[in-house]
């Protein structure tokens, strides 16, 4: 880790780990990857789920997102200037076995990279937050920040990269580079998951390497991503299990209509029946 001493404008560029941030997974003594080759490693030398998420995020393995993530905890939006950033890669989040396992593309610079969780913090998370809560799939209908007591209800939450890039687009490189983080996640909670959901074409495409690494079954060519597009995919258990394209609820999508709440919800209603999870409870 470089120095997290407070700079000229007293801010530090991101959270050290162990030191109080609240779901934060990894310990001062958490093993950190610098390069590709240490992410592989690492990632498949990890101790279980809990011990994978603590080395997500910690990760300093593509220099141009670190330096973007941490200038921009330290720069910060006016809005949030008097808020701590994390700073940090965000790790998958919520249940360690889920039903449903949700794949986005990276965390937002002044959502994710800001309140520690992914999806937390910014407009797509408060679109996708309130629908998965509508649908029973979140306790809260909104997410805030990490240890806000949200939870998520026989879901999970990953994505193919884990730190915010500069205009939201990770190149080529960097999204190779994090894929061995994301294939052994989705390979640890292989063994619950029935249905998969993408959100975005790009998480359609950087989830599909990692489902491969991951033992999974999977059609050929690589169908084409579209809203409520359906295909079955088998588990490495030799499981059914069901993949679904959503399109990605940001501010462009959702502001111009292409995205409505009855479709979020429709999406996730359908991964509850998929996935084998009772329906939610009447007057969410």
């Amino acid at each position: 880790m470089t120095s997290t001493q407070p700079g000229p404008s007293g801010r530090r560029p991101f959270v050290p780990p162990g030191s109080g941030w609240p779901e934060d997974p990894a310990a001062p003594d958490t093993p950190v990857a610098h390069g590709p080759a240490e992410v592989a490693e690492l990632a498949a030398a990890a101790p279980g789920l809990a011990g994978l998420c603590a080395r997500q995020s910690v990760c300093r393995a593509c220099d141009r997102l670190v330096e973007w993530r941490e200038r921009v905890a330290v720069e910060r939006r006016r809005a949030f200037e008097t808020e701590e950033y994390w700073g940090r890669p965000v790790p998958g989040w919520g249940a360690d076995e889920p039903r449903i396992l949700i794949v986005g593309l990276a965390p937002a610079a002044h959502g994710g990279n800001r309140t520690g969780r992914i999806f937390t913090g910014d407009r797509s998370g408060d679109w996708l937050f309130a629908s998965l809560h509508r649908v029973g799939l979140a306790a809260l209908p909104a997410s805030v920040r990490a240890g806000d007591g949200q939870r998520l209800l026989g879901a999970r939450v990953a994505a193919t990269v884990r730190c915010a890039p500069p205009g939201n687009k990770p190149t080529p490189a960097e999204r190779a580079a994090c894929l061995p983080w994301l294939a052994r996640e989705v390979a640890e909670v292989a063994p619950s998951v029935r249905c998969v959901v993408a959100l975005g074409g790009y998480a359609w495409q950087g989830a599909w390497p990692a489902l491969k690494q991951a033992g999974y079954g999977l059609p050929r060519p690589r169908p084409a991503f579209g809203h409520g597009v359906q295909i079955e995919i088998t588990s490495p258990e030799g499981a059914a299990v069901a993949m679904l394209g959503c399109y990605h609820p940001s501010q462009q999508n959702t502001f111009t209509g292409r995205v409505t709440e009855a479709m979020l919800d429709e999406v996730f209603t359908r991964a509850r029946e998929l996935a084998g999870l009772p329906p939610a409870p009447q007057g969410r």
